[in-house]
């Protein structure tokens, strides 16, 4: 590595274009054109020595170099946030609502509520747990202040990262060599739900829907007994299931978008502000 100190500004640019997938949209995210963060970004590169990033089919892609360092430098910028709270924290006062789905909640609010926790102990925190498709019309409406959700369309939010769709169930079962194949799914108008259907009927395999709920807790429930297969997010597949794929007969499932929304009010509340930068910073980008 070069002598050369790492600015925060080419690590926020770094952080943002593994968030977004782009350097256009790392632009927007960070105020900047995208002829100044693609400079940011060579000055970083300089700087390490090494190429950080790679262009991928779909978005960027990290290089083990890059890697590395996103740890670094998320790291980086959540102390020098702190460093700023512990300045200027008593200054931000307040309540926030938070929502999320339940299957979201561990992976990715754990380390958002540990920080926020720590930096804003005059900010009062309401966790909401509901499913997107109910998080959505309460953040519009103005009952929550920011969400967490799993994206509806393109343009819903900012996108904090992708989260893969798994088949699981019980190997003492087998429910998977079933025909009619029961499953047990998300709820209606929900991505996740669309998108298990829509790929087994590409596959043309008979199916029935035999548990239908937003509870992750019931799809546990209905594969672990063996009554179905079940559609979990990989971040809340438990070691007790067994991730399930093309090769027991089941369709590839895609990804879901998750995306960070908020309410006309929450952009004009200091506590509602500090929370949304903190979930930018902590989430954007991460794949569990």
């Amino acid at each position: 590595m070069q002598s050369s100190d790492l600015q925060l500004d080419w690590l926020r640019a770094f952080v943002a274009i593994v968030n977004t997938g782009s350097l256009t949209a790392a632009a927007h995210q960070v105020h900047r054109s995208q002829s100044a963060v693609s400079m940011q970004m060579k000055k970083l590169e300089e700087a390490v020595g090494q190429s950080l990033l790679l262009r991928g089919p779909r978005h960027m892609l990290l290089t083990a170099a890059g890697t590395e360092l996103l740890g670094h430098a998320r790291k980086i910028l959540d102390i020098h946030t702190q460093a700023l709270a512990a300045m200027r924290g008593h200054e931000v006062i307040g309540r926030v609502s938070l929502g999320v789905p339940d299957d979201y909640v561990m992976p990715y609010l754990t380390p958002v509520l540990r920080i926020f926790s720590g930096s804003y102990a005059g900010v009062e925190v309401t966790l909401v747990c509901e499913q997107s498709t109910a998080l959505i019309p309460k953040v519009e409406r103005g009952e929550i202040d920011i969400a967490v959700i799993t994206r509806d369309r393109p343009d819903r939010g900012i996108l904090i990262g992708r989260e893969r769709l798994v088949w699981v169930g019980d190997d003492r079962y087998e429910a998977w060599r079933r025909n009619p194949l029961p499953i047990a799914v998300h709820e209606l108008g929900s991505q996740a739900r669309g998108a298990v259907l829509g790929a087994i009927s590409a596959e043309r395999r008979a199916y029935r829907v035999v548990y239908s709920s937003p509870s992750v807790a019931g799809q546990l429930t209905a594969a672990q007994s063996g009554m179905a297969v079940a559609v979990l997010t990989q971040s809340s597949l438990p070691g007790n299931l067994k991730a399930l794929d093309t090769r027991h007969g089941l369709p590839a499932l895609p990804e879901l978008e998750i995306a960070l929304i908020r309410s006309k009010q929450a952009e004009q509340s200091p506590a509602a502000i500090a929370m949304h930068e903190q979930i930018l910073r902590t989430l954007q980008g991460a794949e569990c």
